[in-house]
Parts: structure tokens; sequence; C-alpha cells
């Protein structure tokens, strides 16, 4: 942020046409006084795609003959699927919205507060800080383990893969029988205490898992997070946000290969299009600062033809303007003004007459 200390000040603000001369110069400091911008609403879309993987086992190819598994595919594959879409706002610097704060010795000195990209944030007062977005973090991966180390002697000595799989197939059946025993409490060597069985089972489950991956292969999952940020000054309908591909994952909106998840603006009309008011005096035409009134949208992400996610937001980009006067900041006030950074519309104003 850029704190500007400005002896004296008058707020000041041109026509349409003034603007627009105003708009080239840089924010921040001048010799005149401070430029600023007024923010826009920029929307962050996170969006979390989950990626399967299957690896197929050893012998795949035996698990319909030896374990009555069928379908069991001999070939590596990949699925995606989005698992959830966040949403959250932020405000960047509206060019087109560009005002001039000017010295001026009838007001008091006032402490001006600017974002880094030139958004006006406060005046005499501490800007509101929003966090950042937490940083996306996948979930660890679980040690991965061999099955093959499972394989007893008899199995290893066998003299081709087909003989492998059929003792691997005895060993499997061997050991679930044992946990029925277990189960059923027929087994020759019971445990003394329940937690001792439990163990026991456990082995055993691990065991029967990790064999019995040697036909209908491992499956593993990770979780990666896309950002997408769109900033809109105006309605549109399905405008293609991404393209989802199951096998490919995130592609590029060109990509005919993955299905389109589509974003929808539609202007609530919450406020009213601005109008000249004859009664306003001229000094406060051409005097004071100006801040968001920010309007309410509704943004929409749809897959295909059906809505996924609806939110509903103000942005100041489809609200108007208005004029704050400069007779609160004279030297009678001691005026304390915070701006929303995110829509550009007073959080707080405090002004307090000087006795």
């Amino acid at each position: 942020m850029k704190n500007l200390l400005l002896a004296c000040l008058l707020l000041t603000s041109g026509t349409a046409a003034a603007q627009s001369e105003i708009s080239k110069y840089e924010p921040g400091v001048t010799p005149e006084g401070a430029i600023y911008y007024l923010p826009k609403t920029a929307l962050r879309i996170a969006v979390q795609v989950e990626k399967t993987t299957y690896t197929p086992g050893d012998f795949a190819k035996y698990a319909e003959r030896y374990l009555r598994v069928y379908d069991v595919s001999e070939e590596k594959q990949f699925k995606y699927k989005i698992t959830n879409i966040g949403f959250s706002t932020f405000g960047v610097a509206d060019t087109s919205k560009c005002f001039a704060v000017r010295f001026d010795p009838k007001s008091s000195a006032t402490n001006v507060t600017l974002a880094d990209d030139g958004t006006l944030l406060a005046i005499n007062s501490d800007p509101i800080v929003i966090p950042e977005p937490k940083n996306f973090t996948a979930a660890p991966k679980p040690a991965s383990e061999n099955p093959r180390k499972y394989l007893n002697e008899e199995i290893i000595s066998a003299g081709n893969t087909a003989k492998m799989a059929e003792l691997t197939a005895q060993e499997i059946y061997e050991i679930r029988e044992s946990k029925n025993m277990l189960n059923r409490g027929e087994a020759d060597f019971m445990p003394k205490d329940g937690e001792q069985l439990r163990i026991m089972l456990a082995n055993l489950n691990h065991q029967d898992n990790m064999l019995t991956s040697l036909f209908c292969g491992t499956i593993t999952k990770d979780t990666t997070e896309h950002v997408f940020v769109v900033c809109p000054d105006k309605n549109f309908s399905k405008g293609i946000l991404f393209r989802l591909s199951e096998k490919l994952g995130i592609v590029d909106p060109d990509d005919l290969s993955g299905t389109p998840y589509y974003l929808t603006i539609e202007d609530l009309k919450t406020v009213h299009a601005q109008e000249a008011d004859p009664k306003a005096k001229k000094k406060d035409k051409i005097s004071g600062i100006y801040v968001n009134i920010p309007g309410k949208i509704k943004a929409t992400i749809y897959n295909g033809a059906k809505a996924t996610n609806s939110y509903e937001l103000h942005a100041g980009q489809f609200g108007n303007t208005e004029l704050l006067s400069s007779e609160l900041f004279n030297k009678r006030f001691t005026t304390k003004l915070t701006l929303n950074p995110t829509t550009g519309s007073v959080a707080k104003l405090d002004a307090s007459q000087l006795k």
C-alpha cells in the first residue's frame, strides 16, 4: 500500500472528458496531489479436479479365470472429475474510474491510503485488509507398497506367470478361509482377547488386499486445483470458462475433447441508471471524492445445460458512482472514510465536527 500524507487537500474530479484525460496518468503522488482509481470486482473461481489412476496388476489377464473377477483392464487408465468449485471475489483497479486529489490550504491534513494498483482504500483511517486465499494443498498420498513381497517361495519359484497366478489365487483363498474361521471362532489357534483378534484380522485383510491387487490392479487418487479469474463488465450468457476431459483433465477452451463448462453473468438491476441532479451545486459537481454504488449480479456455472453453481454478489462495475462532498473534508470536520476494497463502496464513514 501507499500512504500519502497530504498537508492540504482539495478533493476534485472532472467531467467525463476530464476523466479520460486523467486516466493516462499513473496513480499515486503528483505535483498537484494524488490520483486514484476506484475498483471493479473480479471473480476467482477455483476448480478442484480429482485424477483417478488405475494401474493393472501383474496377473490382470488371469483375474477372471482364478478369481472370477470380470472386466479387469490390462491397460493403465486415467479418469478426471470435478470434486469442488470454490468462489471468491477481489478488487482490481478500474482505469475508467480515475479521479484526482489535489492540495488545498483550506483542507485539513489528510492521510490517503492507496492499494498497490492505485485503488483508493481509505482516508484518515486504516484500510480493510482482506486475507489472501489459502494455497491449495493436496492430501498426502499414502505410501505405496509392493504386493510382490507377500508372495511365498513356492509362488516365486513357479516356472511361468500363469502358474504364479494360480498359486497366488490359492493363497488368497486360504487367507479368506482363515478369516472366516476366526470370525466363526473355529480356528485352531484362537486369539486370547478381542484386541488380538482385531490385529490378526487386520493383517489377514491387508495380505488379501495386496495379493488381490496383483489381479485387480490398484487405484490411486490425486487432486489438483485450477484457478480461473473473470472480471465481467457486462451481461453475457454461457461463455466457456473451461473444458474437462475425462481422460485428459482440464483442457483448452477450444479443445473439443473436453466437456464445456460455461459461465453466465446476469445484472440484477439493483442500482438504477445514474441521472444528473439539476439541483446539485456546481461546486459539488467538481469537488469531493467519488465512491462506488455497486450493483448486484448473479454468476452461474453450467455443465452443459445443467446449472451446477450459482452465486449472487455485488460488483462495482455494475453500479454507479456517487460524489461525497469536499465539505466533509474541510477543517471543521475530522472525517474518516474506509472503502470496501472489493467493490469500492463505503464500508465506514465517520465525520465528526470539531468543537
